[in-house]
């Protein structure tokens, strides 16, 4: 079987987790095609996007700029009976949402249907938003079933509406935590949402050398190393995270690294700098893979203070949580959505309310001062990634839904 992946862009140093599942469904025997509706805008790409081998197809960014060859695609499907369904469904979702986004999104698929290779027998759409919307105008179009991945920001930022319609059209689709599933589940037909956790890629995320004991803030020669890997945006709270930075003892001695760029940056700096603790930042941007795994390897703690952003914009289950637990890195993360499927709050690691920068700062605190508690920590959610949250243990019902029964031998393992 031949499929199709719609992606918003790619490839793209945020959705790792996305090549990270090409890249095995490839090594299963699966057929695929990468359509992407935007171009890359990241300077850099992780090593597993060199490894996928699926041919790519973008789409028209701006319908403006290639009017020929929406116009091509437009007389090619507009004499097939399909396009007067997929007409009438794209124009009640317009008067629902009478956005330029809306439009480009028709033109889209226009393209897409004329366009798709003939062997494409599925499309699949990686998010509930604008890609399901491009991929399920083309179902209709080509007369395709169609599936879907849901993860976070598509899920609580579409319409109910909209969920409630794509939930009833695909076949079937799958999201990355429990949260997502109960919520998804209440909009769709019974049976027709499924939790596939994305897991951990042992083979790339291996066991670091050696585990370190660190320092606990005491010696000014050897400050604790918090490290943050997050997109600077507002649902990340890197704000908090500096506010509460800002609250640790004078005494304590320490060093902050955030890896990840985004539009707040500038504001982030500057409120580094009024808080008086700059020079304690270095600011990474965004990095590669492998890049991201030595910066989890060097750090003695783990910080993510995300929240609910104000147009309901949150995080599911952020992957890099994981990543930085398989490297026995102590977390400190907030209650937000699916973070406490995977941290048991004092157990695997530790968590604290959205927005509460004193209560962030306290347990930052507490476990600077204390290297034998975040070496327990960082081992018990080292050993609880292993026991649920890996890519060997949960990509097989994947591989299961597209037909494929090869997971278990061409995965690796370490």
């Amino acid at each position: 079987m031949r499929v199709a992946f719609v992606l918003k862009g790619y490839p793209r140093l945020s959705e790792a987790f996305i090549a990270q599942e090409i890249a095995a469904l490839e090594r299963c025997g699966l057929d695929l095609v990468i359509v992407s509706l935007r171009h890359p805008t990241d300077a850099r790409r992780h090593p597993i996007h060199d490894e996928i081998r699926a041919p790519l197809h973008y789409l028209p960014e701006y319908l403006l700029r290639e009017p020929r060859r929406v116009l091509r695609a437009w007389l090619a499907v507009r004499k097939k009976e399909s396009y007067r369904k997929a007409r009438a469904i794209w124009l009640r979702d317009l008067r629902r949402d009478p956005t330029p986004s809306r439009v480009r999104r028709f033109g889209q698929a226009l393209v897409l249907a004329a366009e798709l290779p003939a062997d494409v027998e599925r499309l699949h759409a990686h998010f509930l938003h604008t890609p399901a919307s491009v991929t399920r105008y083309t179902a209709i179009l080509r007369g395709l079933p169609w599936t879907g991945s849901a993860h976070a920001k598509d899920i609580w930022t579409t319409p109910e509406w909209e969920k409630r319609e794509k939930l009833a059209d695909c076949e079937w689709l799958v999201t990355c935590t429990r949260v997502n599933r109960d919520h998804l589940a209440a909009l769709a037909p019974a049976g027709r949402v499924e939790l596939v956790y994305h897991g951990i890629d042992l083979a790339r995320f291996a066991p670091p050398p050696a585990m370190r004991l660190g320092g606990d803030g005491s010696d000014a020669r050897h400050p604790v190393t918090i490290l943050s890997v997050a997109r600077l945006v507002e649902k990340k709270g890197v704000d908090v995270l500096i506010d509460a930075l800002a609250r640790l003892p004078k005494e304590l001695h320490w060093r902050f690294v955030q890896v990840g760029g985004g539009p707040l940056k500038a504001r982030l700096q500057k409120q580094a700098r009024s808080a008086g603790i700059a020079e304690r930042i270095t600011w990474r941007g965004a990095r590669a893979q492998d890049e991201v795994l030595q910066e989890y390897r060097k750090a003695d703690l783990f910080a993510l203070a995300c929240r609910v952003a104000h147009d309901g914009d949150r995080d599911g289950l952020p992957n890099v949580l994981g990543e930085a637990q398989s490297q026995g890195l102590a977390c400190v993360a907030t209650r937000v959505s699916a973070i406490p499927e995977l941290i048991a709050d004092g157990t695997t690691g530790v968590l604290v309310q959205e927005n509460d920068a004193a209560a962030l700062a306290a347990a930052m605190q507490a476990l600077i001062r204390d290297p034998a508690r975040r070496r327990a920590l960082g081992e018990a959610g080292r050993a609880r990634v292993r026991a649920q949250f890996t890519l060997q243990g949960n990509f097989g019902r994947l591989a299961e839904k597209f037909g494929l029964k090869s997971a278990d031998r061409v995965l690796r393992t370490a």
